[in-house]
């Protein structure tokens, strides 16, 4: 998939996303809220790791490794997106 073609995506399901929290919070999240869930994601993505080499206890986990490490690729979309940031020029320039 081209970055182009990521931040799309994410935008539909940002939006999608936006909804459900209308309808649970009154509110579409800030992008705040969005870095505050994608920092969570993240910390799980450590446990998950730190699970499959076996040094972290394992669990039931709602979701595989695979699609944790992609829900956070799709949080930075989204942040970048959120905060007017080329994510592919940020890439590019990285």
């Amino acid at each position: 998939m081209e970055i182009n073609e990521l931040t799309n995506r994410s935008r539909k399901i940002r939006a999608t996303y936006h909804q459900l929290e209308l309808k649970q919070d009154g509110h579409a999240w800030t992008s705040e809220q969005d870095a505050l869930a994608f920092l969570t994601d993240a910390g799980l993505v450590g446990r998950m790791v730190m699970a499959n080499q076996g040094s972290w206890p394992t669990g039931n986990t709602d979701s595989p490794l695979d699609y944790k490490i992609a829900e956070c690729i799709w949080w930075l979309s989204t942040l970048a997106d959120s905060n007017k940031i080329d994510l592919e020029s940020a890439i590019a320039n990285f």
